[in-house]
């Protein structure tokens, strides 16, 4: 491909999208961008991933407003620099919106039934049905609440999307190269 793209993938937790993202990723020949992006955030300012996961997770407050909106406000600036440099998959991050506007994206969202989602983190991790759909649910909620708070839009919403995608019972290579073609349409 000789345009350059973005490819924004959101998604539920539990439907493989960073396995799917990264068998994107080698199909275009271009570099996923996840929660290494955050490396440069946490550096400066001494924290944990698990402490920036608490602070992007909670619902605003007066307590944790001020630094959820300096840490999303690097964050979209360190991921716009990252698509100039060139063509790339970007999973998560709100992507949908940061990209909203911008006629090189392509934007994904991935869901599946509970049910899949469900055994396949519960096999990931060695934890029962029960401990996976409360965890399921803790990480949608985390996503949602953060989608929300910065965009505005709840990200279920498929006019933030080109294509959304339900993956229960898919291999996660067959959609990556369902995804691979829809984005060379695209450019086309």
């Amino acid at each position: 491909m000789e345009k350059r793209f973005i490819v924004t993938i959101g998604r539920e937790f539990g439907t493989g999208g960073r396995a799917i993202a990264t068998e994107l990723a080698q199909l275009l020949g271009v570099q996923l961008y996840d929660r290494q992006v955050l490396e440069p955030i946490r550096e400066e300012r001494n924290l944990t991933q698990e402490e920036v996961d608490v602070i992007k997770a909670v619902k605003p407050s007066w307590w944790y407003e001020n630094v959820s909106q300096d840490l999303y406000d690097e964050e979209e600036k360190i991921v716009r620099e990252l698509a100039e440099k060139g063509s790339c998959v970007i999973l998560g991050r709100t992507g949908f919106h940061i990209f909203r506007d911008d006629e090189r994206a392509f934007k994904v969202f991935l869901m599946a039934e509970k049910p899949f989602r469900r055994e396949k983190v519960a096999k990931r991790l060695n934890i029962d049905e029960e401990s996976a759909d409360a965890l399921i649910d803790k990480v949608d909620e985390a996503r949602e609440n953060f989608s929300l708070t910065f965009s505005g839009k709840t990200r279920y919403d498929a006019r933030n999307y080109d294509l959304v995608l339900n993956v229960t019972g898919l291999d996660p290579k067959e959609v990556a190269r369902f995804i691979a073609e829809c984005v060379e349409r695209k450019l086309k």
